[in-house]
């Protein structure tokens, strides 16, 4: 399986993005797909997590504000992130599991796609 994350860049505090993470190879490698965050120093962070059945969780840095999406056709899952603070800057990386699991535990996540960076300026 291939991951391939997109949609990173530099906004200011307020502003919004949204990420991409579009999969390839057999689907079931992605039954469950997720965001994780990691700064320099610091353990990578999970953000939020959906699996094909529907199931939605989000750590509660960012509930309310990111909203986590997929398309089953486009094999593609995406994460709009609004009201977008400093500390949300890092490197945000996409994760699938073969397994309809949300873990918040990086380790439960066997596949990775590439970090595409975000910055937020004060």
């Amino acid at each position: 399986v291939q991951l391939q994350a997109s949609g990173g860049g530099l906004v200011q505090a307020g502003g919004s993005l949204r990420l991409s993470c579009a999969a390839s190879g057999h689907s079931s490698y992605y039954r469950s797909m997720g965001w994780f965050r990691q700064t320099p120093g610091k353990e990578r962070e999970f953000v939020a997590a959906s699996s094909r059945r529907g199931d939605i969780y989000y750590a509660d840095s960012v509930k309310g504000r990111f909203t986590i999406s997929r398309d089953n056709d486009k094999n593609t899952v995406y994460l709009q992130a609004n009201s977008l603070k400093p500390e949300d800057t890092a490197v945000y990386f996409c994760a699938s599991s073969p397994r309809d699991i949300l873990s918040t535990r990086s380790l439960n996540w066997p596949y990775w796609g590439q970090g595409t960076q975000v910055t937020v300026s004060s």
